[in-house]
C-alpha cells in the first residue's frame, strides 16, 4: 500500500492470505490462473498479461472472442513495461503518507490505457458476472486512485487491489466444479 511499512506489511500478508485461499478453494484447473494471482506480484509487467489469460482461461467460451482485444494489450504492455524497469531508472519518493513512484516511462499516457485495457477490460469483459463485478471494482479503485492521488497512482492502487483480491476470494469461493469430463472444460 506504501502509506507506511506497517501497512506494507499487513497488506502483504492478508494478499498472500487471500491469495493461498483462493487456490485451495479453485475447484476448476481453468480457474488457477485466477485464483492464484497475488495483486502485489510485480504487477506492471505481470498483471498487464496475467489478468487476460487467467480471464481468458476462467471464461465461458462466448466470451473469449470479446477477450482478444485486453489480450494483445497485455501481449504488448507487459514486455514494454519489463524493458523499462528492467533498463531504466526507478525512483521512490515520499510524498505526504504515501511513495510516489517514477519510472522514466516514454509514452506514459499510452502505456497506461494499454495496462487499464488488459487488465480491468479483460474482468470487464469476461462473461462471468463475478469477474465483471471485480472488473468494475478495479475500474472504480483506478478511477479514485488517479483522481484523488494522480502522482501516487501507483502507490494508491496498491490499496484497491488488495480489496480487490478479497473480491477474487469471493468469485473463487462461488465457482462450482465442472461436471462435464475431464479437464473442466464446457
Amino acid at each position: 500500500m506504501c502509506w507506511s511499512a506497517e501497512a506494507d506489511l499487513v497488506a502483504g500478508v492478508g494478499v498472500a492470505a487471500v491469495g493461498a485461499a483462493c487456490v485451495a478453494r479453485a475447484d476448476r484447473g481453468r480457474d488457477l490462473p485466477l485464483a492464484a494471482l497475488l495483486w502485489a506480484v510485480v504487477a506492471l509487467p505481470l498483471l498487464a498479461l496475467w489478468v487476460p489469460v487467467g480471464v481468458w482461461c476462467a471464461a465461458p467460451r462466448p466470451a473469449r472472442r470479446a477477450l482478444i482485444v485486453p489480450l494483445a494489450a497485455g501481449a504488448v504492455t507487459a514486455p514494454a513495461f519489463g524493458y523499462v524497469l528492467a533498463t531504466r531508472p526507478v525512483r521512490a519518493e515520499i510524498r505526504g503518507h504515501t511513495i510516489g513512484y517514477v519510472l522514466d516511462l516514454p509514452h506514459a499516457p499510452p502505456a497506461a490505457v494499454g495496462y487499464l485495457v488488459a487488465t480491468v477490460g479483460a474482468l470487464l469483459l469476461s462473461g462471468d458476472r463475478g469477474l465483471r463485478m471485480l472488473g468494475a471494482l478495479a475500474a472504480a479503485g483506478a478511477l479514485v486512485c488517479w483522481t484523488l492521488w494522480r502522482l501516487e497512482f501507483v502507490s494508491t492502487w496498491c490499496a484497491f487491489a488488495a480489496l480487490c483480491s478479497l473480491a477474487l476470494f469471493g468469485w473463487v469461493r462461488g465457482r462450482r466444479p465442472a461436471r462435464d469430463g475431464p479437464g473442466g472444460t464446457r
